[in-house]
């Protein structure tokens, strides 16, 4: 088992930044990805970006490539996601999650945390 929690979430002005942080604790050793997804008004939740929790190596959606950047401490279990010049359409409830295999789905999730960005 791990267990996922997320904080930083909040609300800012169109432009604005937030750093969301993930803290996982159990069965650490066993993280092979961590992802971070977020669920708008009325979408589904998408993939936004995902990170290979040994080797570091990165994935960003297009549509918030040059503007967030997902990040990891593997010795603080901890995971981010630096959210720089953001848009209203970037509002949603933001979960982190982690898989333990490369095709594996993501098994445990956080409990959300809710960004709001205002025009």
């Amino acid at each position: 088992q791990v267990q996922l929690v997320e904080s930083g979430g909040g609300s800012v002005q169109t432009g604005g930044s937030l750093t969301l942080s993930c803290v996982a604790s159990g069965r650490t050793f066993s993280i092979y990805g961590m992802g971070w997804f977020r669920q708008g008004p009325g979408r589904e939740r998408e993939l936004v970006a995902a990170i290979n929790w040994s080797t570091g190596r990165t994935y960003h959606t297009d549509s918030v490539k040059g503007r967030f950047t997902i990040s990891r401490d593997s010795a603080k279990s901890t995971g981010y996601l630096q959210m720089n010049n953001l848009k209203p359409e970037d509002t949603g409830v933001y979960y982190c999650a982690v898989k333990s295999g490369r095709g594996a789905e993501y098994d445990y999730w956080g409990q959300g945390t809710q960004v709001t960005v205002a025009s």
